[in-house]
C-alpha cells in the first residue's frame, strides 16, 4: 500500500463558475465541483461536450473563459508551480519518446518531475507487464504496451492529483484491471483523480460522476 499522500478528510480541488468557449462554441459554463482526498471524478459526456477541454483547463494547458480553480483552499493562479508539482497528467497520447526504451523513458522523467524516492523504474515496468521489454525502443511495442509505459509514470511521480484522458485506450482486459488497481491504491493513499472514460469503473470505490453537455 502506498504511503498516505494527503489527509483523507481534507478538501483539495474545487472549481467555481468555470466556463469554456472553443471557437464560437460554448462548451460549458457555471461549472462547479469539489473533490476531496480519496475521491475520483469520472467526467462523462458526448463527443464535443468539453471533456478533454475541462481536463486541459485543470492542467493549465488551456485558459478558461471565466471561473476559478482552487487547490487546498488557495487559487491555483497564486501557487501555479506548487500545483503543477502535485499534478500528473496523461492525455490522449502516452507522452513517451519512441526512440527510447521503456526504462530510458522513465529515467528521463527523473529530470523533469518530482519522483518518489523509493520508486524503482524497472520494478514498476515489470508490474505493468513490460519486464521483458525494458531495453527495446518503445516504437516497436504495441499501442497497449506504450500506453502502459505512459501509465507507469503515475507510479513514478510523487503527485497527489492524477488527471487522465481516456487512460484505458488500447488496453486489454488485464490492462484495464491493472489501471483500476492503480487508481484504487492511489485513492486509498489519499490521492485524487479526475478522468474521462467511456467505460464504467468496476473496481474503484469513491467514484463521483460529472456529466457535461446536459
Amino acid at each position: 500500500m502506498p504511503k498516505p499522500l494527503h489527509p483523507p478528510s481534507e478538501s483539495c480541488l474545487s472549481v467555481h463558475g468555470l466556463e469554456c468557449i472553443r471557437g464560437d462554441r460554448l462548451l460549458f459554463s457555471g461549472l462547479d465541483f469539489e473533490l476531496n482526498a480519496g475521491e475520483l471524478l469520472h467526467v462523462l459526456g458526448t463527443n464535443g461536450s468539453g471533456k478533454t477541454s475541462l481536463l486541459r483547463i485543470l492542467c493549465g494547458l488551456l485558459p478558461a473563459e471565466n471561473g476559478e480553480i482552487r487547490w487546498c483552499g488557495r487559487p491555483v493562479a497564486e501557487q501555479r508551480s506548487a500545483y503543477l508539482q502535485d499534478l500528473a497528467y496523461l492525455g490522449h497520447h502516452p507522452g513517451i519518446k519512441g526512440e527510447l526504451t521503456p526504462l530510458e523513458n522513465l529515467h528521463l522523467l527523473r529530470r523533469l518531475y518530482r519522483i518518489r524516492p523509493d520508486a524503482d523504474p524497472a520494478a514498476l515496468l515489470a508490474e505493468a507487464g513490460l519486464g521483458r521489454h525494458l531495453d527495446v525502443p518503445a516504437r516497436t511495442l504495441s499501442a497497449g504496451q506504450r500506453q502502459r509505459i505512459g501509465l507507469t509514470r503515475l507510479r513514478l511521480q510523487q503527485a497527489r492529483l492524477w488527471i487522465l484522458d481516456e487512460p484505458f485506450t488500447s488496453l486489454d482486459v488485464a490492462g484495464v484491471a491493472w489501471v483500476e488497481a492503480l487508481l484504487e491504491a492511489h485513492l486509498q493513499a489519499g490521492g485524487l483523480a479526475v478522468l474521462t472514460s467511456h467505460q464504467s469503473l468496476q473496481r474503484v470505490a469513491n467514484v463521483r460522476t460529472l456529466t457535461l453537455g446536459t
